[in-house]
């Protein structure tokens, strides 16, 4: 197994663990007493189960090695799990809506005080939970924890308007019961939105688009700054799983011997697999420097 890939997988299975607790407090605590949002911050937290298992799944599967027929290996696990986990957030965020709705028409009871110190622990805990999974995102460079970690912190935000929410209709009695309902709407809104950012670049990364260009300003300047390498030429980048692959063409002296040309091309790949770009692998191609017999 890959290295990156073992903090990601502990960080997914830490979100099973802390979600499943989370969901089974706030459903019952919802129920006993009588609020829709902490209701609905129950079920989004059962779709983060959801989500961790499909990231887990998906990260175990990116890290098997290239086959017979997966000869680029299995990258693209990743990348479809993070596009699951974003359709995940939308259809979440879909059904919370739908409920929120139906329970603002229906006349309810106000929700219980104690309903208050439960979303207030929830809160810390899911917050400590969405820093940590970013962390180890960024770290790993991983697109479909990263698309967990904004799992976490949609249930955050859903938690807090249920809190919100719960706090005025205690506050306000009579003819705010449905306070709360309104916090669960208007939290549902924002996580469909965030799910739709989400969804954006995963798309992106199916479809095998650029990298940013940033990334090539970057591969060209190590490329670039290999003895021999008079200058880069084309640079074809695309994600898969943790990193990228890429096919560059190098342009050198055209008095060169083939060795010669080989021993270079050997050094740029050697200079662009060694960098901190996450560069999974590279095909370097030779060319003649401009002027030295190209077409």
């Amino acid at each position: 197994m890959s290295p990156d890939l073992a903090p990601a997988l502990r960080a997914s299975l830490l979100g099973i663990a802390v979600n499943s607790a989370l969901a089974a407090v706030k459903i019952a605590t919802g129920v006993a007493g009588s609020s829709y949002a902490l209701i609905a911050d129950g079920i989004e937290s059962s779709a983060d189960i959801l989500s961790s298992a499909i990231v887990w799944s998906g990260l175990r599967v990116a890290a098997e090695p290239p086959d017979e027929n997966h000869p680029f290996g299995h990258g693209r696990a990743e990348t479809l799990a993070s596009f699951l986990v974003a359709l995940a957030l939308i259809g979440a965020a879909s059904v919370i809506a739908v409920q929120s709705i139906h329970e603002i028409i229906t006349p309810h009871s106000t929700p219980k005080w104690f309903t208050l110190p439960v979303l207030a622990a929830v809160i810390g805990v899911k917050a400590w939970l969405g820093r940590r999974v970013a962390r180890i995102a960024r770290e790993t460079g991983s697109a479909a924890l990263a698309g967990d970690a904004g799992h976490h912190w949609a249930d955050l935000l859903t938690s807090t308007a249920a809190f919100v929410g719960i706090s005025i209709a205690l506050i306000g009695g009579p003819g705010y019961e449905s306070a709360d309902d309104w916090a669960a709407l208007f939290a549902c809104a924002v996580v469909g939105m965030g799910g739709l950012r989400l969804l954006r670049p995963r798309l992106h990364d199916l479809m095998d688009g650029a990298a940013p260009g940033e990334v090539e300003q970057r591969v060209r300047a190590v490329a670039g700054a290999v003895p021999g390498v008079a200058g880069v030429e084309k640079c074809r980048i695309r994600r898969s799983g943790l990193g990228w692959w890429m096919d560059i063409h190098v342009e050198v002296d055209g008095q060169l011997t083939v060795s010669e040309g080989h021993a270079i091309a050997h050094a740029v790949r050697d200079a662009l697999t060694g960098s901190d770009l996450r560069i999974m692998d590279v095909v370097v191609h030779v060319e003649p420097a401009r002027g030295e017999g190209r077409s």
